[in-house]
């Protein structure tokens, strides 16, 4: 068969589509995501928001999110100052397909489950 990879191969070479599902693929990458798309959120309305994710991880995915252009950190100059995260308009992007994971979680998940 050789080295051809056909055009639904695109997860199987490492190119950019690879690396986008690393980025999004991770534990709390699409629940942050999530938690943002309905608006800025400051830290601690996350952390709440999030059940489970502890600060630091919480800080190392936001970071990792703004590395790769999905979200946005808006420092406010007031006393004392406020920092709030938004989605960018390439994380905007991932809304949908995030809500069609979740909904074919919501279907799937007991099925997941029992297979453990």
């Amino acid at each position: 068969m050789g080295d051809f990879q056909g055009p639904g191969d695109v997860f199987l070479a490492d190119c950019p589509a690879r690396l986008a599902v690393e980025v999004i693929a991770d534990k709390w990458s699409v629940v942050v995501l999530y938690a943002l798309s309905r608006g800025p959120r400051r830290h601690g309305e996350l952390v709440e928001l999030i059940g489970g994710i502890s600060k630091k991880m919480l800080t190392q995915t936001l970071r990792r999110l703004q590395q790769y252009g999905l979200v946005d950190r808006r420092a406010h100059a007031e006393v004392p100052p406020r920092v709030e995260y938004e989605l960018t308009e390439l994380g905007n992007t991932l809304i949908d397909p995030i809500a069609l994971l979740t909904a074919w979680a919501e279907e799937h998940g007991d099925a997941i489950l029992a297979g453990t």
